[in-house]
This record gives structure tokens, sequence and C-alpha cells, in this order.
């Protein structure tokens, strides 16, 4: 279950001191038994394992990045693994069960699916500490803690952004998400909480696709939703799928999509069938340096950065401290994971929408400068 205190919230960029202290302000319990760890590793070396989405995605790139910074300063045996793409849950389970027989102490992931959740059960009872990094799984409880982004406020950023930028203009809006064939909360609170934002109202929040298609948006304008298509979070998938919704209806004129490489896909489709920035608003989720790169370019109009670098830092950091110490991170008040941060990017800012621009946000891309 979702608990978003932070809906509807103007709260934008959790300060990047404060959300490492706090990330790691502990809990006074002795770790449950079930969960206290191996060393594993080589020597005296604490053993972690980070298994990401996949390794074609630069966000995922610089998750491993920050998360070998952290273990190189804090002495941990770290392994690397990654499923051949975003979805692959069988890779995901075979790099899980390794992680059992090292005798990791613990384990970060980016899940790829519900089916790498029975996988993750058994690494709690073999005494792996484990945490999701990115996406919240379904249950939350299903691991130890989530450090992510909270997402639903990251698409209610750009859909108030949007709403704004809009005023009172009809939209003509097409939803680009992550996958068709399963559900991840990463894919429906982005795509919920930009709806929401753009006050669409909202069916099952956890269920993309099923509200109204159309309707009167917040600015006063008439929408149409033309429809959701995947990407895989992907380049490719991001140029098919918009290439599938203008055939569905060439006047789109306003483009959700659930990543920048989505997006930069999105772009090329639109770009080969002669529209351009002031046809079609396009807006996203990373902030990525590529991405911040995107918006000043214009080729994104407005983004929600997120740190995948602090997630995996923390991370490790975190199960290094339950080791040594015995005590274990816990959620931000009010949510099921802990937050590590958000904020609003664009050159073009809105009225009543609080944002940074990209000369700021180049300098903290993902966390990792």
């Amino acid at each position: 279950m979702k608990n978003h205190m932070s809906r509807g919230k103007k709260t934008l960029l959790v300060g990047f001191a404060a959300s490492a202290v706090a990330a790691l302000t502990l809990t006074g319990c002795a770790t449950p038994a079930s969960n206290s760890g191996g060393q594993g590793g080589t020597g005296d070396k604490i053993g972690v394992s980070l298994i990401v989405k996949t390794n074609s995605n630069p966000f995922f790139v610089a998750m491993q990045d920050g998360a070998k910074k952290a273990a190189d300063a804090d002495g941990v045996s770290l392994t690397f693994a990654a499923g051949k793409e975003d979805g692959d849950e069988d890779t995901q389970i075979q790099a899980i069960e390794a992680a059992i027989s090292k005798g990791d102490a613990g384990i970060l992931i980016t899940p790829n699916g519900p089916a790498v959740l029975d996988a993750i059960a058994k690494a709690r009872e073999a005494g792996l500490f484990v945490i999701a990094l990115d996406t919240v799984p379904d249950p939350a409880d299903a691991v130890d803690i989530t450090f992510a982004t909270d997402n639903f406020l990251a698409g209610q950023y750009i859909g108030q952004w949007t709403s704004a930028t809009l005023g009172d203009k009809d939209a003509v809006i097409g939803l680009i998400d992550l996958f068709d064939d399963k559900a991840v909360s990463v894919d429906s609170n982005r795509d919920q909480g930009f709806l929401d934002g753009l006050g669409i109202g909202l069916g099952d929040d956890a269920v993309n696709g099923d509200e109204d298609a159309t309707g009167t948006l917040a600015g006063g304008g008439k929408y149409t939703i033309v429809g959701n298509e995947a990407s895989q979070g992907a380049e490719d998938g991001g140029r098919t799928a918009m290439e599938n919704l203008l055939a569905k209806n060439p006047d789109i004129n306003v483009i959700y999509t659930i990543n920048e490489p989505a997006a930069y896909g999105a772009y090329q489709a639109l770009e080969a069938v002669g529209k351009d920035g002031d046809d079609v608003v396009i807006v996203s989720v990373d902030g990525g340096c590529a991405g911040v790169s995107q918006v000043a370019d214009g080729i994104i109009d407005a983004t929600s950065q997120q740190y995948p670098v602090k997630m995996a830092e923390l991370g490790v950091k975190a199960i290094v401290d339950l080791v040594k110490n015995g005590t274990a991170p816990k959620p931000t008040d009010g949510l099921d994971f802990f937050n590590t941060g958000v904020a609003l990017v664009t050159d073009q800012p809105a009225d009543g929408v609080e944002s940074i621009d990209t000369a700021e946000a180049s300098k903290i891309c993902w966390g990792g400068k």
C-alpha cells in the first residue's frame, strides 16, 4: 500500500547533507535475527551485492558508481549484477541466489518485477538485509527498507508545471509508460502523479490508463488522453511508443514520458514528422546530466530530478552500519520508504511552481557531483 504524505506539497529538494544524515538516523533496536547479515566478501570485508535493472540505462550506471564510491570508503566487497534488459526478472533472481551462496551481508536491488519477490524473501530468510533502491516493491515490506524518489511527487511536479504552462489551453495527451505487461510502482506513481498534477481525476492510482479519457483540466482547458504506450524505459521504445500515439492522434500536444531515454526517443519521432518544441510539450523524470542538457537544449521542456547516486551510497552505508552497530535505517516519517529527494528542472519557470534551472541542476545531477 502506498502512503504519499507528500502529495500536493511544493517542497522541492531534500538537501543532500541533510539527506545523508537523516537516512542514517538509525533505530535503536537490535537487528532481528532473521536479518543479522553475514560478513561475506573477502577477508574482513562486508559483502554487498548491487543488482540493478539493466546496464543499458545511464541511471543505473550512475547508481553503480555511487555504490562503488561508498564501498571503497567503507571497506565493502561489492558485487555488481544487472538484468539483460528492463523487466528481466530471471537474471536478477540468479544474482540474488548468488548473493545468498556467497553469504553477503546485504543486497541493494532495483526490482525488475514482482517475480523477484520470492527470491528476496529467501535472501531475508537466509539473514541478508535487503534494501530496494528507486522502486518501492509491492508490498513495501517485501524488503527491509527502500531508498527512493517519491515518484508520485516527481510526477506531480511535471504535471503542475504542464498545467501552469498550458493555462486555459486544451491538451491532447500521450502517455509513454514503462511496461504494459506488468505493474511496478515507479511506473504507476509517475504516470498517475503527472495526471494528478494536471488536475485530472484518477481511478485506481496504482493502475495506468483507467482515468477518464476526456474532461477538464485544472486550468480550465479541455483534455483528451490519446492512450498509454510502453517504452521499456529505452530510447528506441520511446520512439516506437510516440509513433504509435501519433498514429492514433496526430494532434498530440503534451507528452509524458517515464524517463529521459524514452523522452529523447519520443522527440526523435516527433521531429521525424515535422513537430518541434512549439508544437508539443515533453516532460519526463530523471534529471541525469544528459537529461539536464536535453532540457537546456529544448528537447525536454521540464523534468523531475532524482538522485540515484545518493540512493546507492546511503544503501551501502546502511548495510555497513547494520553489520557494525546492529542498527537499521528507518523510512521517512509518514512514508513507507526513505525519500531521497526530488526537484523540478526547467528553464521555463511557471508561476506558482517551484523549480531549479539547468545551470543549478547540472551541478547536482543524480547526486554525483
